[in-house]
């Protein structure tokens, strides 16, 4: 296990976790308790032939265990490496991880100290209450090509990137703060359909009075929201459009572009967390990374702004 200066460095140095000192001291305190608990409900629900608490103690405490964690979802570090820089073997750390990855992916997207928007549900009852405005979009996050001869194999091929890949639903509202990660789906879902299956038509159609702004991925759902989802108009003239058109089409282009921007900006943070840009490891664990970045990013821009106003 690494020492108590070591472990120091890393909690003080933003660049190794992507989070400031007093996000980390919150996420133990937060998280520690239902570790602990869950590890002792394990352990309880078996025969045993000891004592719970009996034989060889952690190696790893839970602090530890969250800073490995968290270190491998910013950089995207091996399990082997992890191992040699805490001093245990590589099973213990794949363990801790899968044990932690879970209760990160819980936690919900932070908007306040005290809210937290788990559900789509939330986060369109957010919007309602507050009259901001949602940006959606959908991203991809590549991924190794399934074995040949599995089933369902050619729906992890893109239809826009043309790679295997799998893809996730990003909502922000107008400044760009990630308000909610959908689980991850295979590539070649589209973002429209993606959409309808996590219940986007059934919340807002006749839901509360707002406005979330899609890309043209997205067409469609604005006639089934009653226009509460505004994707870009088709166009009228496909060929030999007048001038005054195209001028107009430009012009409005434009003004679409720089207010979805935020969005393009939400989904670059999370690219940041390397676990994201490229997953070489397996695909059933994407749904969970997606969602545990997505709660850590949310949770400290929410502490970088309470840090700004109180200055």
């Amino acid at each position: 296990m690494v020492g108590n200066a070591s472990r120091a460095a890393i909690i003080n140095d933003r660049k190794i976790t992507g989070l400031s000192a007093d996000v980390i001291a919150e996420l133990v305190a937060e998280l520690g308790p239902l570790w602990l608990d869950r590890h002792e409900a394990r352990l309880a629900a078996r025969q045993r032939k000891r004592a719970i608490g009996a034989g060889a103690k952690h190696r790893l405490v839970f602090v530890d265990r969250l800073l490995a964690t968290l270190v491998h979802l910013r950089h995207a570090v091996t399990h082997d490496v992890l191992a040699c820089w805490f001093g245990v073997d590589r099973s213990t750390i794949t363990r801790a991880i899968a044990e932690v990855r879970p209760l990160l992916a819980e936690r919900g997207c932070t908007i306040s100290p005290n809210v937290r928007l788990r559900t789509l549900a939330e986060v369109v009852d957010h919007l309602g209450a507050s009259g901001k405005t949602g940006i959606i979009d959908g991203t991809e996050i590549r991924v190794r090509r399934p074995a040949a001869g599995r089933k369902d194999r050619d729906k992890f091929i893109s239809g826009k990137s043309k790679q295997n890949a799998v893809k996730t639903v990003v909502l922000t509202d107008g400044d760009g703060r990630v308000l909610f990660c959908s689980p991850a789906q295979h590539g070649s879902c589209a973002d429209n359909t993606h959409a309808r299956q996590l219940g986007l038509v059934r919340l807002l159609d006749g839901g509360p009075a707002l406005a979330i702004l899609a890309d043209a991925g997205c067409q469609g759902l604005g006639a089934q929201t009653g226009g509460r989802v505004v994707t870009p108009p088709h166009r009228k003239f496909k060929k030999n459009a007048p001038d005054w058109y195209e001028e107009m089409h430009e012009r409005q282009r434009k003004a679409r572009s720089s207010r979805r921007i935020r969005v393009e900006h939400g989904i670059a943070h999370l690219k940041n967390w390397r676990a994201l840009a490229r997953h070489l490891g397996r695909r059933e664990h994407l749904s969970d990374m997606v969602q545990a970045v997505a709660g850590l990013l949310s949770h400290q821009q929410t502490a970088d702004l309470t840090s700004a106003q109180q200055m």
